[in-house]
């Protein structure tokens, strides 16, 4: 990360919105604020807990550029400052974009084919709080015969990278169609989707009217399975199931299966960080060649 991730351009988006020096408290090095924040997304980490894992790991602090014998590891407020600072700008959407498009400058290009899916980020269901509720902008779904409460993350995928290209996020009750236009780009030939998004030919028309409907369509009607298209379903999946490597990183890899923050603007936040983070750790390989 330290030699593939666009620093420069990154710093450049939030650089306008940054204090800058004056009579009080200098502030601390943007480009370091934005390694440490990028470091609480790898590892998983809240505020307090980046703190004190700075305190305790040589490495982390040797990537940071911090020297315990001369300066001060930044405390858990200052860290949650920089954190609200992309919230309330709305950053985050701004720094995955970048990342967007500096792959493609380096010859990552997005292609004519997307691969659209959701998934399900948990939040806490439970009522034991100072407000005795669960989150408001939190709702519960149903996946199978299992009830999920928290958000959903919506992403386009390109077909050929593999890189997502777009990103929604919304609460867990709204179903996997719905924010479909909003992952395509409006240059697609084909549209990869599960079933939940069979039968939305108007939908994928509405953004990309050239797009021919690639979608897993279901297979049993009147109790009886069509093989034929269990077969076509087959084939799609072998192209969609590039977007679970995505899904992969973000939550298996970096562990963001659980929100830690109330409300969906924190949490998109964080989503968008997290998938810019997750096309640059996907692409590594063609950006250290």
């Amino acid at each position: 990360m330290e030699t593939i991730v666009p620093w420069a351009a990154l710093c450049q988006v939030i650089e306008p919105h940054y204090p800058k020096a004056g009579n009080g408290r200098p502030p601390i090095g943007l480009e370091r604020m934005l390694r440490i924040h990028f470091l609480q997304h790898w590892f998983n980490l809240a505020d307090e807990a980046c703190e004190e894992a700075l305190l305790d790991i040589t490495a982390l602090r040797r990537f940071v550029g911090i020297d315990l014998g001369r300066e001060r590891v930044p405390d858990g407020t200052t860290l949650l400052r920089f954190r609200r600072l992309l919230e309330k700008r709305q950053l985050g959407e701004k720094l995955f974009a970048t990342v967007g498009q500096v792959l493609q400058a380096r010859g990552v290009k997005v292609g004519t084919g997307t691969i659209v899916d959701a998934t399900i980020i948990g939040a806490p269901s439970s009522t034991k709080n100072a407000d005795n509720k669960r989150d408001p902008e939190m709702h519960q779904t149903r996946k199978g015969q299992q009830w999920y409460f928290g958000m959903k993350m919506h992403i386009g995928v390109d077909s050929r990278t593999g890189l997502a290209h777009s990103a929604v996020v919304t609460a867990a009750n709204v179903h996997d169609k719905h924010p479909l236009p909003n992952l395509l780009h409006g240059n697609e030939q084909r549209v990869y989707g599960d079933s939940a998004y069979a039968s939305q030919k108007e939908l994928i028309a509405s953004k990309a009217p050239h797009a021919k409907d690639f979608t897993n369509q279901r297979v049993r009607k009147g109790g009886e399975v069509n093989l034929a298209l269990r077969r076509k379903n087959r084939n799609k999946s072998k192209v969609r199931a590039r977007v679970e490597h995505v899904f992969a990183v973000v939550k298996r890899l970096w562990g963001f299966t659980k929100v830690r923050y109330r409300g969906l603007a924190k949490n998109a936040t964080r989503s968008f960080v997290a998938l810019g983070l997750a096309n640059i750790y996907l692409a590594r390989g063609r950006l250290m060649a």
